[in-house]
């Protein structure tokens, strides 16, 4: 009987190494995987590289694993969000590395990787220093820049509802990179608030299907 359930956030972790990319969704804080990112805190993870669309807010989440001195680097859109200085202190201390780029960048990045597509090019950021060590090409008249794929070793998502197949939805913006993040990375990792029962979740409202996820773990303890 395929069952993607684990018992605990130690279980759903455990596969995760130091050095690991890890693809963690969330918009500010709306679908940021708390939870998950504690239990990495506890199991001492070290040298991860982080892509998500912002650096973390206050000490908590991404920004205590910064502040922690686990993360070697941060590939993000807004590196530094409102209510925390965690990562600015860190850059400036040369204690970490940065690749910032547009959040439309980010997004089509992690889709393409999903997707199984090739490198993309894209007008954003061409005559920047986005387009630094890039390709550049100018189409009819227009300038790109030749953009990659972006792939992760896991993701760690935040989703509301999901089955013991891996299938997720989630609430309102908490959604955000959650399910492209899913179909970007080797093996994805989700914290729900229940695990409901095979054919509780209409067909329509499935936003990631379960092929996508390896593993499943209720926050609140409800299965």
């Amino acid at each position: 009987m395929l069952d993607k359930i684990c018992a605990t956030l130690e279980d759903a972790v455990a596969p995760i190494q130091d050095g690991a990319v890890l693809l963690v969704s969330g918009f500010g804080e709306a679908g940021i995987p708390f939870e998950l990112m504690n239990a990495i805190m506890d199991k001492g993870l070290r040298e991860l590289t982080i892509v998500s669309n912002n650096a973390g807010t206050q000490e908590k989440g991404i920004a205590g694993l910064i502040k922690a001195g686990r993360v070697r680097k941060i590939v993000c859109s807004h590196p530094r969000p409102p209510q925390s200085d965690v990562f600015a202190n860190a850059y400036r201390a040369g204690k970490l590395e940065l690749e910032c780029m547009p959040q439309g960048t980010l997004a089509e990045r992690l889709r393409a990787a999903g997707a199984g597509l090739g490198p993309f090019f894209t007008p954003t950021g061409y005559g920047t220093l986005v387009a630094e060590g890039k390709e550049q090409r100018v189409i009819n008249g227009k300038g790109y820049i030749l953009e990659q794929p972006l792939h992760g070793d896991f993701a760690l998502v935040r989703a509301h509802l999901g089955d013991r197949w891996g299938n997720l939805t989630y609430r309102w913006a908490a959604r955000n990179f959650g399910p492209v993040m899913c179909m970007a990375s080797k093996h994805s990792i989700a914290q729900v608030n229940k695990v409901v029962e095979l054919g509780d979740l209409a067909p329509e409202h499935v936003m990631t299907p379960g092929i996508f996820v390896k593993s499943v773990v209720a926050i609140g303890g409800e299965r």
